[in-house]
């Protein structure tokens, strides 16, 4: 776009943010495809894509122990014996006073042994009544120990993104074998095109002045379960 100086009256050229985008989405189809699918980007692949830790270490099971209670996570670490003791025991610290438990619909069920007021989700319950449940729990898909994050990829053991977003509570089991170093290892690990939920901590933002707010946009408390032994 051209247009004249306020002082002197001469032409000159003013670019904004979107002609260079736009600039760029042009060079790109120029070099598409047939069928105007853009061609390469050239996307630099050169980061980090292996580690030096094995998946399952047990430093990287601690490492990413540290990182989700530096994210005020609760962390409860058990063997695949001990984990309906553990998903008791979270449930009883995050709703002393009880409450339903929502679950997907291939959770194991020996992970529920004794846990009172057990719905499995069949895909049929609204966000309104899911507001209705005290906790959910779920199993996951894999776990990054260099970032905290653990990834839900909708699996039968995970179920619906909504279950795990609505209730106040999420415990998830975590084993120890899905926990690897670094994110390209993550990635690897599911289908990054999925609904994926990625979960670094409860759900937490700041307003404006900077004050932190739990509960936004997921649950409020994130219980984890590590199990360190392995496959469960």
């Amino acid at each position: 776009m051209v247009v004249p100086h306020p002082g002197c009256g001469r032409e000159y050229a003013v670019t904004s943010a979107r002609d260079d985008v736009l600039s760029r989405i042009r060079a790109a189809n120029a070099t598409g495809l047939p069928g105007g699918v853009a061609g390469d980007a050239g996307v630099p692949r050169d980061y980090r894509r292996f580690a030096e830790h094995s998946t399952g270490s047990p430093d990287l099971v601690e490492l990413l122990a540290d990182r989700l209670i530096d994210y005020r996570a609760t962390v409860h670490v058990s063997t695949t014996a001990g984990v309906a003791e553990a998903v008791r025991s979270a449930l009883a610290a995050a709703m002393p006073d009880g409450g339903r438990v929502v679950v997907p619909p291939r959770l194991p069920d020996e992970w529920l042994v004794d846990v009172p007021e057990v719905v499995s989700d069949v895909g049929l319950l609204s966000a309104a009544e899911l507001d209705g449940f005290g906790a959910v729990v779920t199993a996951s898909a894999a776990a990054c120990a260099e970032t905290g994050t653990i990834v839900l990829d909708g699996g039968p053991d995970q179920g619906r993104r909504v279950i795990s977003l609505v209730p106040d509570v999420h415990v998830c089991v975590v084993r120890a074998d899905q926990v690897v170093q670094t994110v390209p290892e993550l990635l690897a690990r599911v289908n990054p095109a999925g609904a994926l939920t990625l979960i670094s901590g409860p759900s937490a933002t700041s307003d404006i002045e900077l004050e932190r707010v739990e509960g936004v946009h997921g649950p409020r408390n994130l219980h984890v379960i590590l199990v360190t032994d392995g496959a469960s």
